[in-house]
């Protein structure tokens, strides 16, 4: 197996931080993504090398892994057991069945453990098989796309996977598709997929947990006499009735009108709607000199 360098791939030190790592990986992304590159097998393969090196370097026990030892990193477990065993063997004076590798390419002890070829000290005669390897992905997603259950098909190293995005999904949430990771070893089976949720709210609405918040500006005259006002919510609009004397800053709930709770159909947070009321500007002669008339009325 040719060592490949992940961190060559995504134009990165290897002093990289989370970050720096995250940055270089949507950059590459968005440039080979086969969107924009249709029919074209270079920027494909290309794609493939920038996911499967993010897959790596932005798990840090992956990466610990792969730092220390290299084009074998997917196997270090199954090494570092082995040493072991044979250092107990070596204790008790006994010849370890899985040979001298201790100062050898780990690639020839995995090569001899996975069946790849005969140890040149005897083998245990048997076909180990090993899970796949978890693979990780992330999710790009307005917040008005997570209101409601749907569906989208993905492109995971090649291959479409259609996935069901259940309503109320947070951001930075991770949902785990089993079986849609690495191949196994020997027939073992294969990893996960972790997909992690990022959410951009662009809309007028702060989320907290399922409740919705939001500012409606008020005019001064509805304000002070009362009457009726239409409102947007996050899926269409509400008339509201307004209390006479409404002060600036007063709060009101809609309920059952925030975003949908996590895989609980049907439920729903809440709306609260904060007054703003609006000074009104430019005021004519004759507005004025009411408004002298009204103060006149009620003397501070």
């Amino acid at each position: 197996m040719a060592f490949i360098d992940y961190y060559k791939i995504l134009g990165i030190d290897k002093s990289a931080s989370a970050g720096d790592i995250k940055k270089a990986y949507r950059k590459l992304a968005r440039k080979y993504h086969p969107d924009l590159n249709p029919s074209d097998k270079e920027a494909e393969r290309k794609f493939k090398e920038i996911n499967e090196a993010n897959e790596v370097l932005s798990n840090p026990e992956n990466r610990k892994k792969y730092d220390e030892h290299g084009k074998d990193w997917k196997h270090a477990e199954e090494f570092e057991k082995a040493k072991q065993q044979q250092r107990q063997y070596q204790g008790s004076g006994k010849q370890s069945p899985f040979g001298d590798f201790g100062g050898g390419d780990y690639s020839d002890f995995f090569e001899s453990m996975f069946g790849g070829r005969s140890s040149t000290r005897g083998s245990t005669g048997s076909s180990v098989k090993y899970r796949g390897q978890d693979l990780n992905a992330e999710l790009h997603l307005n917040l008005k796309d997570v209101y409601t259950t749907h569906q989208r098909t993905l492109t995971i190293n090649g291959k479409n996977i259609r996935l069901t995005i259940p309503a109320g999904v947070k951001n930075g949430q991770v949902i785990k598709i089993k079986g849609h990771g690495g191949e196994g070893i020997n027939g073992g089976p294969k990893g996960d997929l972790n997909i992690t949720f990022s959410i951009e709210n662009n809309t007028n609405f702060k989320l907290d947990n399922d409740n919705l918040y939001t500012t409606v500006d008020l005019d001064l005259y509805k304000a002070i006499l009362g009457g009726e006002i239409t409102v947007e919510t996050f899926d269409g609009k509400a008339k509201l009735k307004i209390a006479p004397e409404t002060q600036n800053g007063t709060k009101v709930k809609l309920k059952g009108k925030g975003f949908p709770v996590y895989k609980k159909e049907g439920s729903f947070g809440d709306l609260y709607i904060t007054y703003h009321v609006k000074t009104p500007k430019n005021l004519s002669e004759k507005e004025k000199q009411l408004f002298t008339e009204l103060a006149k009325l009620r003397p501070s």
